[in-house]
């Protein structure tokens, strides 16, 4: 399928950063477009086989079977064989495609996002996005459904049960860890009441872990809600409140997909992407399976990551934002230095770590939730907060604001009159990034600075920062929740406090 570049240079709208995302029952959301997006990618898949194969699997938001019925019902039309694996973390599917070699999969998905939305997102054989132009191409046959060909019914496809696939993609994981005993540990795991709700504390049960499993009971309506990774982030003390409370030794929230991981350790700290690229780096480069002696990020890193990493002799390759560039780079060092026996080791701050290999070439957070399980019982520390905080944090926030819509950010004179009083205020900011959400409609703000400026000011800045893009995108901010401030350092969410300096 879906592995050639088209010479179009023509870019999809519809499909953004990680396939489509929308409000469910609002286009393209909507069942009938769903069902030619079904149609269309099948066409495509039929063009490198006669007789195409698909896995779709879902997360276990409500309106999941609803889109997965439709594109299913549309890839049927094409004649593709649909192996349907029900709900299963994003990245099972991924090793899934490449393991049976299907020619695609389909993930019904928003990943973090609240239940109200979904997405759908596709991967060629090998389990990684497909190209801009394969992606232009399904939306150009999907969008002008008088181009579909008629159906006939010796084309049809068919549907098969594909749920025990999923003790494959179980096996992969512990296979990797044959000599991995976790009976010494007690562990909190925050499922989101998503896909890893039943996985993940049976991938760790299984190891001998004593497991205290929480939001893992999906109803279909509650999944991340007050659960899951961006909760931990944002309120690493009730985690630490549990962990206190089993006298735990730390605990570990997987998002609604499973593709991201954090982590809060016994002294409540958030340990983050960034914490666990440092981890892992030092883990291979230990045990010379670091790919290139090199770790990839994004602009939203932390200069501690950095810092560590120097300390280390180990390269940094940072990217833009999204784990699409990431995986990039890793495809590109396993080019130039050979990937056998290595592990490729990337993410973003958010948790999103890819561990790249023949197998895996996208984020999946219960594999990186084992080998940072495995590198902490490997160091022979006492507990996991010794071994987290030698990545010593910049001060560093993130702000998220809504917007009603998305101005280009270099036309908003007085976000570039605002930016310039910064630099001549000396505050000791290194680094400023500003842009706009490419899933949601938001905009966001990564600030970080030296030791001389603290958290605090950062978020009176981030906050008066998206207050003008707001403005200027034509947003009522007559409201009091429509700005998030994520203290990046130490986890948590930070108000504005004084806006004097501004």
């Amino acid at each position: 399928m879906i592995e050639k570049e088209s010479i179009s240079n023509n870019k999809p709208v519809l499909f953004g950063t990680d396939g489509i995302r929308g409000t469910v029952g609002t286009y393209p959301l909507i069942a009938e477009f769903v069902v030619n997006l079904g149609t269309a990618a099948g066409i495509v898949m039929g063009k490198s086989s006669s007789r195409p194969l698909a896995i779709v699997g879902r997360d276990t938001r409500q309106s999941g079977q609803m889109l997965q019925h439709a594109i299913t019902t549309g890839l049927l039309t094409t004649g593709v064989t649909v192996v349907d694996v029900g709900v299963i973390p994003t990245p099972g599917v991924a090793f899934l495609v490449h393991k049976i070699q299907a020619q695609a999969g389909i993930i019904i998905s928003a990943s973090h996002n609240p239940v109200d939305q979904n997405g759908i997102k596709i991967v060629n054989s090998q389990g990684s996005k497909l190209t801009a132009s394969v992606e232009y191409e399904i939306e150009q046959l999907a969008t002008n459904p008088t181009s579909l060909p008629k159906k006939t019914p010796e084309r049809f496809g068919r549907s098969v049960n594909g749920e025990m696939l999923k003790e494959l993609y179980i096996d992969s994981l512990l296979d990797e860890h044959p000599d991995l005993n976790l009976d010494s540990l007690k562990i909190i795991v925050d499922c989101s009441n998503g896909a890893a709700s039943s996985i993940a504390p049976e991938c760790l049960g299984r190891l001998g872990a004593k497991i205290i499993a929480i939001h893992a009971s999906p109803t279909g309506i509650n999944i991340n809600q007050d659960s899951g990774s961006e909760h931990a982030r944002k309120h690493p003390i009730v985690m630490h409140k549990l962990i206190q409370e089993y006298s735990a030794d730390f605990g570990i929230a997987f998002d609604g997909d499973a593709d991201r991981v954090v982590f809060v350790d016994d002294a409540g700290n958030l340990i983050d992407g960034d914490h666990i690229l440092g981890i892992l780096a030092e883990y291979f480069d230990r045990h010379q399976e670091l790919l290139g002696r090199t770790i990839v990020s994004t602009k939203m890193r932390n200069q501690g990551l950095v810092n560590y990493l120097q300390s280390n002799k180990i390269r940094f390759i940072e990217t833009k934002v999204g784990d699409k560039y990431v995986t990039e780079k890793l495809v590109n060092l396993s080019y130039n230095h050979g990937s056998s026996g290595k592990f490729g080791v990337g993410g973003e701050q958010a948790g999103h770590v890819i561990l790249y290999d023949k197998d895996h070439v996208t984020g999946d957070g219960i594999r990186t939730a084992l080998f940072v399980i495995r590198a902490f019982l490997e160091a022979d520390i006492k507990s996991f907060s010794e071994m987290a905080w030698r990545i010593k944090k910049t001060p560093q926030v993130i702000a998220s604001a809504k917007v009603a819509s998305k101005p280009d950010l270099d036309r908003i004179e007085e976000l570039s009159l605002l930016q310039t009083q910064l630099e001549r205020e000396g505050l000791g900011i290194t680094r400023m990034e500003l842009r706009y959400s490419g899933t949601e409609p938001l905009f966001r703000v990564m600030i970080e600075s030296d030791h001389s400026t603290d958290e605090q000011l950062l978020a009176d800045i981030a906050w008066r920062l998206c207050r003008v893009v707001q403005e200027a995108s034509g947003m009522d901010t007559a409201g009091h929740d429509q700005i998030e401030i994520l203290n990046v350092t130490r986890g948590g969410i930070i108000k504005p406090n004084s806006l004097s300096i501004i």
